[in-house]
């Protein structure tokens, strides 16, 4: 079992006081990814130290951690079990905190076949801006009549309370997994994926990464070997590599000095004419874009096709990350984001320049 440490009380206290004198916090837990999002700015307050697995079920398919606990350890305890974090989150360095990994909300190629990290959470403990401890959701799935305010916490980069508790349901690991591959052009690579997710086949993972399609298949061999031979492809060599080096962006695509999209897309959208490398994932519905074009070009032509585009790596020039909140959606974030943080301690400029 990993290490515990409960270190709410002590966290509670600077929230207090921070917020009795309007002082910004810059919430850091692993730093694993402190390159996402826009500038970091306030006195740092490290949650690292509250760590270690509350509970968990396996049996209940519920694991309960506190924020700071690192994700190999948690992925490590559940191993044990034969169980995994299903939406499958990226890392991005071995310090990586499960409140960092929710509070961005990021997950990996499981997330169309199997949902997203919000999908998975259940229920959080948290600290809000005027220092209450506050509780949502649970440890089951149906717990929650109105508003699920445990999974507004997933994707707001810390910026509505500090994460101190995080339930969430885990998954059986597939019994086998095989990798196929196939050349095919860009348009061929989306047409196909789009077919297949119509079928009842094993697919848990889909990219394109200019030259190749890549497919995994996951669960009883039976229905593997069923399923390749209806998708086609030949096995890739060094078999589910091809995964974690995509989650992780170590693969040779991402190895550039350009600034470095994250575009979401409905998943039939055909190949994009923008300047720049492209590398569909996740069956079509993300894109990942290297180009130095304008953000105006990039976001109006996300937007002409229904999606939204993300900054995601840039050094260079951190402001306006996100998409930018159009209508009345910036008026309704402001107004959770006051309820929340009154006072606006919580990583200001993280998320977006008003918050």
């Amino acid at each position: 079992m990993t290490r515990t440490f409960d270190n709410s009380a002590a966290l509670q206290e600077a929230v207090i006081s921070a917020g009795a004198q309007s002082r910004p916090l810059n919430l850091t837990g692993g730093n694993s990814k402190r390159f996402y999002g826009g500038e970091i700015q306030g006195a740092p307050l490290e949650i690292g130290s509250h760590c270690g697995v509350v509970n968990y079920e396996p049996k209940e398919l519920v694991l309960t951690a506190r924020a700071g606990t690192p994700l190999n350890e948690i992925e490590a305890v559940l191993a044990q079990q034969k169980q995994m974090l299903a939406f499958e989150p990226p890392h991005f360095g071995s310090e990586a905190t499960l409140g960092g990994t929710i509070a961005c909300g990021l997950s990996g190629p499981r997330r169309p076949y199997a949902g997203s990290a919000r999908d998975f959470v259940l229920g959080v403990r948290i600290i809000n801006g005027s220092g209450a401890i506050l509780r949502f959701g649970g440890e089951v799935m149906k717990n929650v009549a109105g508003y699920d305010v445990s999974r507004l916490m997933c994707g707001s980069m810390g910026t509505l309370g500090i994460l101190l508790d995080i339930s969430l349901k885990v998954l059986p690991i597939p019994e086998s997994e095989i990798t196929l591959v196939q050349e095919r052009s860009p348009a061929e690579a989306v047409s196909a994926v789009n077919g297949w997710a119509g079928r009842p086949l094993p697919i848990t993972a889909a990219c394109y990464d200019g030259l190749k399609l890549y497919l995994r298949l996951s669960g009883e061999p039976e229905a593997i070997a069923a399923g390749k031979n209806l998708v086609g492809g030949s096995e890739a060599p060094g078999n589910n590599r091809i995964w974690s080096d995509i989650r992780e962006h170590r693969h040779a695509f991402f190895r550039s000095g350009q600034p470095l999209w994250r575009l979401s897309l409905p998943p039939q959208t055909a190949p994009l004419e923008l300047p720049g490398k492209q590398l569909i994932d996740w069956g079509g519905a993300q894109r990942w874009l290297l180009s130095d074009a304008p953000a105006a070009i990039i976001r109006k032509t996300a937007e002409a096709h229904g999606g939204h585009a993300t900054l995601f790596r840039n050094a260079a020039n951190r402001n306006e990350v996100f998409h930018p909140l159009t209508g009345s959606l910036n008026p309704l974030h402001l107004r959770i984001k006051r309820a929340f943080d009154p006072k606006a301690i919580f990583n200001p400029g993280r998320l977006y320049p008003d918050f």
